[in-house]
């Protein structure tokens, strides 16, 4: 992106930046107004409500309470067979209906538990509609209406005789503090819900409760508690239910108490309510024993018109972008273009044309910068001239300097290959190839051209001495090291004979230590060495071994042994004294010497060393074969395992079986 691109971008989102602070501010502060606004909404809401139900509601108990109290019910219940009382009664019942909102009125008696009823969808009667039973489920209402109410319960029970569901008005009618039955009216519900409880307004949820949590109006009619006035206080159809949490739970059962104890005032309380976070407002009518209840739900409900926010917020932002256009062709036109056309030149110089004609340079900061271009610019091509002229002679001292290095180590690299030769010359492989010809194999692997490995094989009469020495270090110095060795084993060897390996070793160490202890630099140099010798005597069919830090293993195809050396190398800083142990030379058993690169050689998923577990299996796996493939399948098992690693360390592995005397 260029800085036209980049400017303008900045700008954007630095004001973006602002505008989303101040839209995030806004909208908090819109959320509070929200609210309060609907709390206000919810407060007015509720007292509408309760005001449309009380006086309509109130004047159907009056009535009600009226016709309860009348002596001519009072007088017809206490003698129900006297017919004059009974027309007294249906006449004076009759102008109460056309009193009743519902045109409908009832009359139960609790001495005959008759249930008289009329209204204007049916037949005009002055005999029972039928008689209530105690053992009858649906006649409970009346019984429990009887035993537990004082004067009046309002209840919206389906009367499954009749056929009708309304709200009812259960008024008692007493001779003194005798009960002599019930006497009221109903309003039916789908009216009383369409007329009062249905809302127009969207998220908002009116309702009806009792003080025990039942719901007895809401706009869905399957959540109201019909017959209440049975239920135990743990019926299902309570509002308790459509709370999700228990905290809302216990916030309600507060708020309908503080509610009955204060009935002026609205409670207002947020709660989760069938999954939705609504804002709930509760209003208590004493006269009816019922609690108006108001649910909104302020995501729904448009307590505040959007139209109110977003116009600004559409002009706002018209207007930071209008102010970023500006800017962007203002910065545009004093400072970028001048500075493009100073880039230009800039590129031009870099590509090394000194001669571009720079931008006409003002009186400003952008021309003061266009000025000291031009003077670096001239000392650039200055400089440029001077330093290609010493490149040039530079150059020439650098391909001598390389010719005589690549000269130099052309020497040195033959001289490695001359040291290789030399080293081969001293391995005992033509001796080995004549003397055990098919009864062995060698896998010998130098570090580098030249290392600190080598092997020993001298025959005799009737026996020989098979042996590998590891000496210090790689490379030249290691292989200054085997001349050193070889030289030492050989003397001893001539000198003590074959059939005595640990001597052979301790003479060797003695003579290592005379040599190079000598030397004040000894402390500080790497000159001890690891060494095992095996004596085979043909005649006693024995194997006399001793080794220094090197043992000798064997296998016969199914087990296989060791025979550890003693824990102290040649030429260590404590003198070792070795011993010779001896076994048998067993026709099935194939014996193997290596010095400790092949153990040590790291390798595998982990990086792990071969390890002497996974070097026996190796030779359980290989020890009957013949030598040639012994050969080819450690050489392979040591390919696989190492892997992409370099080699650690020098390699030797001498293996021999004898099968024939």
């Amino acid at each position: 992106m260029g800085l036209r691109v980049k400017s303008a971008l900045a700008l954007f989102i630095c004001i973006a930046l602002v505008l989303a602070l101040a839209v995030l501010a806004g909208y908090r502060a819109l959320g509070a107004i929200e609210d309060n606004l609907g709390a206000a909404f919810a407060r007015n809401y509720t007292q509408y409500n309760k005001q449309r139900i009380l006086a309509p509601v109130l004047r159907e108990l009056a009535l009600s309470q009226r016709l309860a109290d009348s002596e001519v019910s009072r007088r017809w219940l206490l003698d129900e067979n006297n017919p004059d009382k009974k027309a007294l009664f249906f006449a004076e019942a009759e102008r109460y209906r056309h009193a009743f909102a519902d045109r409908s009125y009832f009359l139960i008696s609790a001495i005959t538990q008759h249930y008289y009823f009329n209204d204007s969808h049916s037949a005009w009667s002055a005999q029972p509609r039928y008689s209530l039973k105690r053992n009858d489920p649906h006649d409970a209402w009346f019984f429990t209406t009887l035993k537990n109410t004082p004067d009046f319960n309002i209840n919206v029970n389906p009367d499954t005789k009749l056929k009708v569901t309304k709200v009812w008005f259960n008024v008692l009618v007493k001779d003194g503090q005798r009960k002599l039955g019930l006497a009221g009216t109903g309003l039916d519900l789908t009216q009383f819900l369409n007329r009062f409880i249905t809302a127009s307004e969207a998220g908002v949820t009116p309702m009806v409760v009792n003080r025990a949590g039942a719901i007895q109006a809401h706009p869905d009619k399957s959540l109201i508690n019909y017959s209440s006035v049975n239920s135990k206080g743990n019926d299902q159809h309570t509002v308790y239910r459509l709370l999700t949490r228990d905290s809302d739970r216990t916030a309600m059962r507060n708020a309908l108490q503080r509610a009955a104890q204060n009935p002026d005032q609205i409670q207002v309380f947020w709660a989760k309510l069938n999954g939705h976070q609504e804002l709930l407002a509760l209003s208590y009518i004493p006269e009816l024993q019922w609690c108006v209840v108001t649910a909104v739900d302020l995501k729904a409900a448009r307590v505040i018109d959007e139209q109110l926010w977003l116009t600004p917020l559409l002009s706002v932002s018209a207007l930071l972008v209008l102010l970023v256009l500006a800017i962007v062709i203002a910065v545009n036109r004093i400072l970028l273009a001048p500075l493009l056309k100073l880039t230009d030149s800039v590129r031009a110089v870099g590509a090394g044309h000194y001669e571009v004609a720079l931008p006409p340079a003002g009186n400003d900061e952008l021309g003061e910068l266009t000025r000291a271009f031009g003077t670096m610019a001239t000392q650039v091509r200055s400089y440029t001239d001077e330093l290609e002229t010493k490149v040039q002679e530079r150059t020439q001292e650098l391909v001598a300097v390389n010719e005589q290095m690549a000269a130099a180590n052309k020497k040195i690299g033959d001289s490695i290959k001359y040291a290789s030769l030399i080293q081969n010359a001293i391995l005992p492989n033509r001796e080995l190839a004549r003397t055990l010809a098919d009864h062995h194999f060698v896998l010998w692997r130098p570090r580098d051209v030249v290392g600190g490995d080598f092997y020993v094989f001298r025959a005799g009469e009737h026996s020989c001495l098979i042996g590998v020495v590891d000496c210090a270090g790689h490379g030249v110095p290691g292989a200054f090291m085997t001349m050193i060795a070889h030289t030492v084993i050989s003397v001893a060897i001539d000198t003590i004979g074959l059939s005595d390996p640990a001597k052979i070793l301790t003479q060797v160490d003695t003579q290592i230590r005379a040599m190079l202890q000598t030397d004040a630099a000894y402390a500080q140099l790497a000159t001890n060495m690891d060494a095992g010798l095996a004596y085979v005597d043909f005649d006693t069919r024995t194997v006399t071994f001793s080794g220094a830090k090197v043992s000798l293993y064997w296998c016969d195809g199914d087990n296989v042994g060791e025979i550890p050396g003693d824990r102290y190398a040649i030429g260590s800083k404590r003198t070792s004294v070795f011993s010779n142990r001896s076994m048998p030379l067993d026709p099935d058993r194939t014996f193997y010497l290596t010095t400790d690169g092949l153990l040590d050689q790291a390798g595998g998923p982990k990086g792990y060393s071969f390890g002497e577990s996974r070097f026996a299996s190796l030779l359980q796996q290989h020890a009957q074969r013949p030598f040639a493939e012994q050969q080819r399948a450690f050489a392979e098992a040591l390919a696989a395992y190492q892997g992409e690693l370099a080699q650690r360390d020098d390699i030797t592995v001498l293996s021999f079986r004898f099968t024939e005397p």
